[in-house]
């Protein structure tokens, strides 16, 4: 199997914190990998090094085969990155911000201009073109972002939380735009904090904590490990939502949670929704929903996080935040 991104045992420290103590992720080419972990798992810390941005303090990381320490002009030709944040000029206009990435990259007057104007048509951009990045809405900052980083046609793509703030229409929009880069042959590592952005757009996942991955698989698989399911019930009278709460608790063995006329439990018996419905048809007592769901990512993820991802934090608060200080130093002392 060929992999664009592998690590192996990857270690960084900051002192006494650990961000991250043996991180292993591959990431198969043409593929979205979806990497998952609560605030200070060391995600962040984990793509810099990845883009060759930090040095590890141990362990190894290739990106199309080339190590990140020992060849990281090699990595910077082939990778974009999209970070948290825009990293555009705010005074430029979004033609001026990618034609000088452009002429960075070695383009021509002619092919910089030339390749603004393909990419802000692509990225649906072409009629703010002349307009100031500061004017430009905060879905349109990104989408101008993902431009910039995809200025050299990198053949690996990062993008660290890249919708984190956007309303629901931009995240659609950069998703759609996601795929379309993974169809035409990229590699794609996306960190993200929601569970419905990984679940639609990776191929992959791997879910790291305390610097380490946890748990790997594709999103059907990771659900798969959770055995419960879930089941819904909603009577059709509010004023049988006790009655039906009781004999629901009878039956499962422990307490439904509420949520409006909705009640919802943990079950790992197919056959408690017949003999629930049989109890309830004898209770009189009608339902509207009766239904028997897998678990979501969501719950996935809150399964394998909970209590050790608490533990984790506790002794390795804010590596994230001190990788990306620590981080943005090197980037000025080498600038």
């Amino acid at each position: 199997m060929t992999y664009a991104i592998e690590t192996e045992g990857l270690v960084k420290n900051f002192g006494k914190v650990a961000a991250l103590s043996g991180l292993d992720l591959a990431a198969r080419t043409g593929t979205v990998l979806g990497v998952l972990g609560p605030n200070g798992a060391g995600k962040t810390t984990a793509v810099r090094i990845l883009a060759s941005l930090m040095r590890p303090d141990g362990g190894t990381a290739q990106v199309c085969g080339y190590d990140v320490t020992r060849h990281p002009h090699e990595v910077r030709r082939i990778i974009g990155l999209t970070g948290q944040y825009a990293a555009i000029d705010q005074e430029l206009t979004g033609s001026q911000n990618i034609f000088m990435v452009a002429r960075l990259l070695g383009f021509s007057r002619a092919g910089a201009r030339r390749r603004a104007a393909e990419l802000l048509e692509r990225f649906g951009l072409g009629h703010a073109a002349g307009r100031k990045a500061q004017t430009y809405s905060g879905g349109m900052r990104r989408r101008l972002d993902l431009a910039v980083s995809l200025v050299g046609e990198p053949r690996v793509l990062y993008l660290d939380e890249p919708t984190t703030g956007l309303d629901p229409e931009s995240r659609y929009e950069l998703w759609d735009i996601v795929r379309g880069l993974v169809t035409g042959g990229s590699t794609v590592l996306l960190t993200t904090q929601y569970m419905d952005e990984a679940d639609r757009l990776a191929d992959d996942i791997v879910v790291i904590d305390g610097g380490v991955a946890i748990a790997t698989g594709t999103p059907e698989e990771l659900k798969t490990k959770i055995d419960q399911q879930t089941l819904e019930i909603q009577p059709s009278e509010v004023g049988r939502l006790e009655d039906t709460l009781r004999i629901a608790e009878e039956l499962g063995g422990s307490r439904p949670t509420v949520h409006g006329n909705l009640l919802r439990t943990q079950v790992n018996d197919s056959s408690l929704p017949a003999a629930l419905l049989r109890r309830l048809d004898e209770a009189g007592i009608e339902v509207t929903e009766l239904a028997l769901r897998r678990p979501s990512l969501d719950e996935v993820f809150l399964s394998l996080t909970g209590r050790r991802g608490k533990e984790a934090r506790d002794t390795s608060a804010g590596d994230d935040a001190v990788g990306t200080s620590r981080a943005d130093e090197t980037e000025r002392s080498s600038a």
